[in-house]
């Protein structure tokens, strides 16, 4: 009889498993992909029934979602000079002309300094206050561990009118700083319970022996505890980034020019005629995920945890 180990998977086990996680991707990114694609249709295109999956890819969408456009009378088009870019040539086309930049570069920043700015914070100091949770007799610890997990636990709408009233009351209606302060609150709960069970993991040996060698307290926890916890303030910032920038609710009721960001403003992207223009909210969207994607991508060597955090085992 051949030996069977009962924790080795099977090559059977093996080949379903993998069929059934590239069946899951694929599923998973159809509607991504329809996205992208739509970006590089035509009006038409985008509407057409049934869907069309081969067509002639154009820059259309990209040109109406940074540009605002008019239509002049024929008489007035045919008075104008030849185009002489490519996107005024695009515009040309179908009878429009750029009056001006549209609103969605600045959108578009508004979510980078407010998601990042709020990312930082909620890390910065969910990491301090996790050290402390960790590896000091903190009075009460249970009941501030519990309260601060509490205040994840109701929607955002239970608070949704006090928090408008203080905000107008305070100043900080449509500011990048009060939309920042509140990201940070909102996500605070989230980097302090992640980070806390992060550095309960690493063997508090290393800061004892930091501490003999005539480190001071914040030295061992500056060199010695955050580099050991780094996959852990990775995987938390991309968790409380992808909340900040994606959040609508707060967006929509504190924010409607200097600070609002580019959830809300995406679905009022229309077209001349009226009606929603689907090639430039289909390219806003797509723009939309690069930073997440590419902030994901630049810490995922910090994602994948290591068998441990180190050679001191208890």
């Amino acid at each position: 009889m051949s030996a069977h180990s009962v924790t080795e998977p099977s090559t059977a086990s093996k080949w379903l498993a993998g069929i059934l996680v590239g069946l899951y991707a694929v599923i998973t990114l159809i509607p991504l992909l329809w996205i992208i694609s739509t970006s590089f249709k035509s009006g038409p295109d985008s509407i057409s029934y049934p869907p069309k999956v081969v067509f002639q890819p154009t820059l259309e969408g990209y040109v109406n979602l940074f540009t605002t456009q008019s239509r002049p009378s024929a008489a007035d088009l045919a008075k104008l000079p030849p185009p002489t870019t490519w996107y005024d040539k695009i515009t040309r086309e179908r009878g429009m002309i750029i009056s001006g930049p549209s609103r969605f570069g600045q959108r578009f920043l508004n979510s980078v300094i407010i998601g990042f700015g709020s990312t930082f914070l909620s890390i910065f100091l969910g990491t301090l206050a996790a050290y402390a949770f960790s590896r000091f007799r903190v009075p009460l610890k249970d009941d501030l561990l519990f309260f601060i997990l509490s205040t994840r636990m109701m929607p955002p709408i239970a608070v949704a009118i006090p928090i408008y009233l203080m905000f107008r009351q305070l100043g900080l209606s449509d500011t990048h700083l009060g939309m920042i302060l509140l990201y940070t609150a909102v996500n605070l709960s989230l980097s302090v319970w992640l980070l806390k069970g992060f550095i309960d993991e690493i063997p508090r040996e290393y800061e004892e022996a930091a501490l003999i060698d005539g480190y001071t307290r914040f030295q061992a926890f500056y060199k010695v505890v955050l580099p050991q916890a780094a996959t852990g303030i990775a995987s938390t910032a991309i968790f409380c980034l992808i909340f900040a920038w994606n959040e609508y609710a707060f967006a929509v009721l504190l924010t409607s020019g200097n600070a609002q960001t580019a959830p809300p403003f995406i679905p009022t992207i229309l077209s001349v005629g009226g009606g929603i223009d689907w090639p430039a909210v289909a390219a806003a969207a797509t723009l939309f995920l690069l930073p997440v994607v590419i902030f994901t991508v630049l810490l995922r060597k910090h994602l994948l945890r290591g068998i441990t955090f180190g050679a001191v085992r208890k």
